[in-house]
């Protein structure tokens, strides 16, 4: 089987890492893959030596001659399936694309926002099937009309033994100057309004009052840098923009707590790093977080947006550190046992085969 696979990110986090991981599994199945990405993207150097890249321009959903930029390749690599990984031109330009080279084509959809009900006939008839990464974004898609026989849900995944790592709190405390012996919070998020730190900064006050030795690290690059940085501001050093980090694996065992006061998440990978990490979490209730977090069991969910509720989980869980590690252990069996890449691997590709020969 040959699958060209399409990715428009730039980056090699959020759904552009889920290929890096499911491009090399695949090939376990001898599915033969070709990744097409936009010209320089992280991942075109990540996947050289496990497929062939073809690099070529993306430039989102107002890019139409993208369509006949991937008819082109789709000619020439003749594939059995086209899997579009990501949004912003690549999903409906390329849908577009392979239908008119009559290819089947699958979609794996990432964020839990509603579609409007008017587009979704017109849009969902261009593909043969839709992966969603969680059971919430299922049920999003459901609710605006797609076909549930056309939908399979495939959670993303991460090789748990690359975050399986010891804490090293005397580089933790060098490197982000730090005290050993603080208490320290992550967020690992774009910095977008969706992520909701500005629920966190809100909660920062209470919880200084309780904790006047705790630290919060905000990881990540977004556009709303400047406006989380004077905010930040009022909290001197106590609170920190440290920007987009590529060593995550090392990071994350040193954290107290990761913290995801997300509005909306199709089901969030920086979670399953930081179950995998043995960090518990403190999330949201809301789209597929509670997939990855189980409340009481490796964290504590909340209602979106509830800064007093925010802020409680957190005292809770900077109070009590056996607590704590009792759920990092719970957080590091859950990863191994349902979001293993192996397992993500095979679902997509039985939902190939099914696609491709029928069930």
């Amino acid at each position: 089987m040959k699958v060209l696979h399409v990715e428009a990110g730039r980056h090699l986090y959020g759904g552009a890492r889920q290929v890096a991981y499911l491009l090399p599994a695949l090939s376990k199945h001898s599915v033969e893959s070709v990744l097409v990405c936009p010209p320089g993207a992280a991942i075109a150097g990540a996947m050289s030596k496990q497929c062939q890249v073809i690099e070529t321009p993306m430039g989102g959903d107002l890019d139409l001659r993208f369509i006949g930029r991937l008819r082109k390749i789709i000619r020439e690599q003749k594939p059995d399936l086209v899997h579009l990984h990501s949004r912003r031109g690549a999903d409906t330009l390329g849908a577009i694309a392979a239908q008119l080279e009559g290819v089947r084509c699958v979609v794996s959809r990432r964020v839990d926002n509603p579609e409007p009900r008017w587009l979704v006939p017109f849009k969902y008839r261009f593909y043969d099937h839709v992966i969603t990464i969680s059971e919430g974004i299922a049920r999003v898609l459901r609710d605006c009309g797609v076909d549930d026989a056309k939908i399979t849900c495939v959670r993303s995944a991460l090789d748990a033994s690359e975050y399986d790592l010891p804490a090293d709190k005397s580089w933790f405390c060098d490197e982000f100057d730090l005290v050993e012996g603080d208490l320290t919070i992550g967020v690992v998020a774009q910095l977008i309004p969706r992520k909701g730190h500005r629920y966190l900064l809100a909660a920062m006050p209470t919880l200084l009052e309780q904790f006047p030795r705790l630290n919060v690290l905000f990881f990540g690059q977004g556009p709303l840098e400047a406006e989380l940085a004077a905010a930040a501001a009022e909290f001197g050093d106590h609170v920190r923009l440290v920007g987009f980090r590529d060593d995550l694996p090392r990071v994350l065992p040193n954290l107290d707590l990761l913290v995801h006061p997300a509005d909306r998440e199709g089901l969030g990978v920086s979670l399953i790093q930081a179950a995998a990490a043995g960090v518990p979490i403190v999330a949201s209730r809301a789209g597929g977080m509670p997939e990855i977090v189980r409340d009481g069991l490796n964290g504590f969910l909340i209602q979106p947006g509830d800064v007093e509720e925010l802020a409680h989980k957190i005292s809770m869980l900077l109070a009590k550190s056996d607590v704590r590690c009792s759920m990092g252990v719970a957080g590091r069996d859950l990863v191994q046992a349902e979001f293993s890449v192996a397992a993500m691997a095979k679902g997509n590709l039985d939902v190939y085969r099914r696609v491709l020969v029928g069930p």
